[in-house]
């Protein structure tokens, strides 16, 4: 088995763990947190989708899942930060709007689709986390969570334009910025378990 493989394995295992204790601990969240929850919980729906198809209908092209991917992601984290720093409801508009356009412009790729929500999502999580900073007590539960969502979103876009610069990097290389892209949701994803199993009530 390749490096890639067990990078994917170890990512996905971390999946299903976090998407677990979410559930099992589901009572100790406050309203806000619980779209937390409700994120991992569609990571791993996705994922599970991704691993139906390939596995059991043996579909190959799953492209048609990357719509529902980008949007329903960009959705959850939009509600979660919108309702976190108590952002006027009219937030929800260009959040809705934006996810509906990843399913009706078909001329964009969908790189460039998960590029634009990933930025939507560092601009989200670099203001929840200064506002975490800048408050005279620093006591947010889910700030270590917010952290790396912001640090796992900005450095994906950073290997996505890599991969564009370097359009001729062999499978090899390719591969291998792609584990680098698991190995920083495999982190994403302990720093979200670790969150989820220190919260009390």
């Amino acid at each position: 088995m390749d490096t890639y493989k067990v990078i994917l394995y170890l990512n996905n295992s971390l999946l299903v763990i976090c998407a677990l204790i979410g559930l099992i601990r589901y009572k100790f969240f406050k309203n806000t947190e619980k779209w937390y929850v409700y994120y991992i919980i569609f990571l791993f729906l996705i994922e599970a989708v991704v691993k139906l198809c390939f596995y059991i209908f043996g579909i190959k092209d799953v492209n048609f899942v990357f719509p529902f991917y980008v949007a329903g992601e960009l959705l959850l984290l939009g509600i979660l930060y919108i309702r976190k720093l108590h952002m006027s409801v009219y937030w929800y508009i260009p959040v809705a709007i934006l996810a509906s356009f990843f399913f009706i412009d078909s001329d964009i790729t969908n790189d460039v689709k998960k590029v634009i929500s990933n930025i939507v999502v560092i601009c989200f999580a670099g203001y929840a986390l200064l506002t975490e900073i800048k408050s005279i007590k620093i006591n947010d539960r889910f700030m270590l969570a917010d952290s790396f969502i912001f640090l796992y979103y900005a450095l994906s876009v950073f290997l996505f334009f890599l991969l564009r610069q370097l359009s001729d990097l062999g499978t090899e290389e390719a591969t291998m910025i792609w584990s680098i892209n698991n190995i920083l949701s495999s982190v994403l994803y302990l720093a979200i378990i670790y969150t989820f199993l220190k919260l009390k009530k």
